[in-house]
């Protein structure tokens, strides 16, 4: 039995490949008991940041998958108690800890981010990712727990995605704000890439003790990634327009995503490029062509009778 924390992108395309893909059982936890209704998938509802509660619920895992989401600008608050659970349920149940992750840990870089690279949080909330995957390393290393991290970047995803924003606008043929540069090069990692490499390391031994960065396919502008997801989708060309920056802090005063947002902009705003050559090799993962990853995103979007 798999457990998967969180019923979001991430946990539910990893809930759905272990399954569809593996023929493996899965305990998917929320607090909701929320997720997708399929054979091979128990839905669980419960607080995963109960150390007892979550110890009791992954006894006997093969292995725990983080893929837990706090709202935005709850991250320091909630994401302490949920992964102290978590390494408390690894090291009880002995089974490996695969910990979706980001970029945010590295800060503002000028050249292709790997995995050896330092982690140098500017903001907030890479601060707390940073720390989440030290505590976990020095678990790994004082010999309590296996865990691993795999790191992408910004989704190809109908969910917590530029495409969540500009899809529903580009079907009805609107005007699509954004609040990033559109022509800066951008890495971007599809749900299903990131999802497929957090179970091969789940069952990998040497991936444990280290970060893994997600196979994706080649960089592109935001311009250049919508206009081909209309070509895809059957849209219209779209017409693409970015917010002015007095529009997006003015926004951040009562907006607190969007407050959370300012301080992750940088991201946006010169060249952010992720290099997986090392999992690539090491775990045999290649990413999705982007096209594939596209309309496997866009059917997520589509109203019955739309081309995709």
């Amino acid at each position: 039995m798999h457990v998967v924390i969180g019923a979001g992108a991430v946990g539910t395309a990893t809930a759905r490949q272990l399954v569809k893909e593996r023929s493996e059982s899965v305990r998917l936890i929320t607090r909701s008991g929320s997720g997708p209704r399929l054979p091979g998938i128990e839905l669980v509802a419960a607080d995963a940041t109960d150390p007892a509660r979550l110890t009791r619920l992954t006894t006997g895992a093969t292995a725990i998958y983080n893929c837990a989401n706090p709202r935005y600008h709850r991250w320091p608050t909630d994401w302490p108690p949920l992964a102290a659970a978590l390494l408390a349920a690894a090291e009880a149940s002995g089974a490996p800890l695969v910990i979706a992750g980001n970029l945010y840990g590295y800060g503002p870089v000028d050249r292709p981010m790997t995995e050896d690279q330092p982690l140098l949080p500017t903001t907030v909330k890479g601060k707390v990712r940073v720390r989440m995957w030290q505590d976990a390393l020095a678990a790994h290393r004082a010999g309590r727990i296996r865990v691993t991290e795999v790191r992408a970047s910004d989704f190809i995803s109908p969910r917590h995605s530029l495409l969540e924003q500009a899809v529903p606008a580009m079907r009805a043929g609107r005007t699509v704000w954004l609040p990033v540069p559109l022509d800066v090069p951008h890495s971007f990692s599809y749900t299903g890439d990131l999802a497929r490499t957090m179970i091969v390391a789940a069952t990998t031994e040497r991936s444990w003790g280290r970060a893994w960065h997600v196979p994706s396919a080649p960089a592109l502008t935001v311009r250049e990634l919508l206009v081909r997801a209309a070509q895809l989708g059957g849209f219209a060309p779209p017409v693409l327009r970015r917010f002015p920056a007095l529009v997006v802090r003015t926004a951040g005063l009562v907006n607190p995503f969007v407050r959370e947002f300012l301080e992750m902009r940088y991201q946006y705003e010169r060249p952010y490029l992720l290099d997986a050559t090392a999992t690539r090799a090491a775990l045999g993962v290649d990413p999705t062509p982007l096209d594939d990853a596209l309309r496997a995103t866009l059917e997520q979007f589509a109203p019955a009778g739309s081309r995709v």
